[in-house]
């Protein structure tokens, strides 16, 4: 009597079991995971989608940030310092749309607050901006 209530029970649990394992396996190494933290294009958040391109210059101020950040480890104050005048010269750039510059306020308001290492002490130039060929690649001023 207990056999015939208990097989299905025992039946259904590992036919579940199969059922919730089997979409892990399904996953091969060779999709690729879009990072889920990016707030705009393809660098502008937590993680990248290197190599791809940068789609403006927030994107691209975002993606040299990245740059200069360690594999994990956290940027150099000066890294976000730098993040934060960009995204501020974008932020107050007639040429880029409103949405754009509105989002670049914000990152430029948000680079003041990221964590940064105190230790690290990276040559990074944090002056004025100029851009050069094309809407989004800046030059920086050099002495």
């Amino acid at each position: 009597m207990i056999d015939r209530i208990a097989t299905p029970f025992v039946l259904s649990a590992g036919l579940l079991n199969a059922c919730l394992a089997l979409p892990a396996f399904a996953q091969s190494q060779t999709v690729r995971q879009r990072p889920s933290m990016l707030i705009h294009g393809n660098y502008c958040g937590m993680g990248n989608n290197a190599p791809e391109p940068p789609i403006d210059a927030l994107d691209a101020a975002c993606a040299r940030h990245d740059a200069c950040t360690p594999a994990n480890g956290l940027p150099s104050m000066a890294c976000n310092i730098r993040l934060g005048r960009e995204a501020e010269l974008i932020s107050r750039d007639p040429r880029q749309p409103d949405d754009l510059r509105a989002l670049a306020g914000f990152i430029s308001a948000g680079a003041v607050v990221l964590p940064y290492d105190p230790v690290v002490h990276a040559p990074v130039s944090v002056r004025a901006v100029r851009y050069s060929t094309g809407p989004y690649y800046p030059v920086y001023d050099s002495d």
